[in-house]
């Protein structure tokens, strides 16, 4: 099993950013629909302002250790999540090239999202109360991206 530090947690959060920038830019040149291909580039900006969220938190973060039955029970957690989640991959384009269409591309992200959501969640448990604010911040923007996502995707039923 991989054991993973509270940095390397965060740095998952940094790359979870990443492949959603670049995601949302392909996804937004593959559309015809100029709606959905200007909702998926402003997702994509919106990755770009999490990501250096992200990158500030990291720098500057009081670890903690959350309360555990086992040493590294927390860790284990998220990296059983981590390792289940394509997302998180370094090879995320192997992962995105079955998807085909804006209803499927649409059905990716809305799924990201909510994968986000669970997973920034989770990570509050590493930072300071301080820092906590600027998790909650990104959690509910990515619910903003959830739910604008899902109106937009009614259009596709």
């Amino acid at each position: 099993m991989n054991m993973f530090s509270a940095g390397d947690v965060l740095q998952f959060a940094i790359r979870l950013e990443e492949n959603g920038e670049s995601f949302y830019r392909k996804a937004a040149a593959a559309t015809d629909d100029k709606e959905v291909a200007d909702l998926f580039s402003h997702l994509a900006d919106e990755e770009i302002k999490h990501k250096k969220i992200f990158e500030d938190l990291f720098s500057q973060a009081k670890w903690i250790q959350p309360a555990e039955s086992y040493p590294g029970e927390y860790l284990a957690y998220l990296g059983n999540y981590i390792d289940g989640k394509i997302v998180f991959s370094g090879d995320s384009e192997s992962g995105l090239s079955g998807i085909h269409g804006t209803a499927a591309a649409m059905d990716f992200a809305i799924q990201r999202e909510l994968d986000s959501i669970l997973y920034y969640h989770e990570l509050r448990v590493f930072v300071s109360p301080k820092d906590s604010g600027s998790l909650d911040t990104i959690i509910a923007e990515e619910r903003k991206h959830f739910s604008r996502l899902s109106e937009a995707k009614k259009k596709y039923r």
